[in-house]
């Protein structure tokens, strides 16, 4: 098997692999903490420096390039900072931009992260801000992220649709465009915070427990049989051919059509640094492996490999090959 998903990760290079979601801007607030407010019961933050990064979508994107392939991103910005910084990201890595839909009076999505600590200590976040919008059903909007699509997957490799519930995904055009892809053997991959019932006839989604707790009204925590359960139904209210549910310190459990569940325990330490964009690494991880011809099963075990890598660096990070390669051999 180690031989196999080396061979597997080999072929990531050049692959042409379409990101349709939720773009969002991640912007990291750093500080040292001095004293406690003489106002009121919170500390008080030096502020240090900023820094800004491709959110929602835009992680899958750098998490695609980092790995040798070609994202293009599919999507709508604002006409504002936030929006024109995203595409700035993009342009300084050599990311084409030109799928992307400047909308007027819409507002990027931005999470704003606090870190702060004392001095020659590790920074923790201390507060997230989410400023919020969802992109409008116009009937013009709508022909033009269906063209962009249309035209975006021409000579790709695959389709992943990252879904953070600002409805860059719209419903109203997803069937048509799952259809085209089935007909040309493009494998569709589908992480969905909140609306994952809402994409049925993807190849895999890769939701996490709570996802599918929310999802189904299960709480497979409270009883882990539920898991087994979990897995069947969303298989059949999906029409999918597999699901991948992503169980934290837990691992992973991967259901395929009229296959036995396949459970993959957690790679690396539990003693995670940040979960941040941790479920973006996974399905790019998994989305380029099935487009370099693995099994569900092959690309499950090196979605877990880059999960588990993942989560002990800061921030929204990526994974090299050769950082997969390794983590493998070893």
């Amino acid at each position: 098997m180690t031989a196999e998903l080396l061979k597997i990760i080999d072929r990531f290079q050049g692959k042409k692999i379409v990101v349709w979601g939720d773009f969002i801007l991640d912007e990291y607030l750093y500080g040292t903490t001095r004293r406690i407010s003489r106002e009121a019961p919170v500390l008080v933050i030096s502020y240090e420096k900023e820094e800004y990064a491709p959110g929602g979508a835009g992680n899958s994107v750098l998490n695609l390039q980092a790995l040798g392939a070609r994202p293009i991103p599919v999507g709508v910005v604002g006409d504002d900072s936030a929006g024109e910084k995203i595409i700035s990201l993009f342009k300084k890595k050599n990311i084409p931009v030109s799928f992307l839909i400047r909308l007027k009076k819409y507002k990027t999505p931005i999470k704003t992260r606090i870190l702060a600590g004392e001095e020659n200590t590790r920074h923790q976040q201390v507060l997230r801000i989410d400023r919020e919008a969802q992109v409008p059903e116009a009937e013009g909007l709508l022909r033009r992220l269906f063209n962009r699509l249309e035209r975006a997957l021409v000579n790709s490799q695959a389709l992943l649709i990252s879904d953070y519930n600002y409805l860059t995904v719209k419903t109203r055009i997803f069937t048509s465009i799952v259809q085209r892809c089935r007909r040309q053997h493009i494998p569709v991959t589908l992480d969905s915070r909140f609306r994952l019932l809402s994409f049925r006839g993807v190849n895999i989604a890769t939701p996490n427990e709570p996802e599918v707790e929310a999802a189904l009204h299960l709480e497979i925590n409270r009883n882990p049989k539920l898991l087994l359960q979990a897995g069947k139904l969303l298989l059949r209210r999906l029409a999918s051919e597999a699901v991948l549910i992503t169980r934290g310190s837990r691992g992973m459990a991967l259901f395929e059509k009229n296959k036995s569940p396949f459970f993959i325990p957690i790679y690396g330490s539990t003693d995670i640094v940040d979960v941040t964009g941790a479920g973006d690494t996974v399905i790019s991880v998994l989305t380029l492996a099935l487009a370099s011809g693995a099994t569900f099963r092959q690309a499950a075990l090196l979605a877990n490999y880059a999960g588990g890598l993942v989560v002990m660096k800061k921030g929204t990070a990526t994974v090299s090959p050769e950082e997969l390669k390794n983590a493998i051999k070893a």
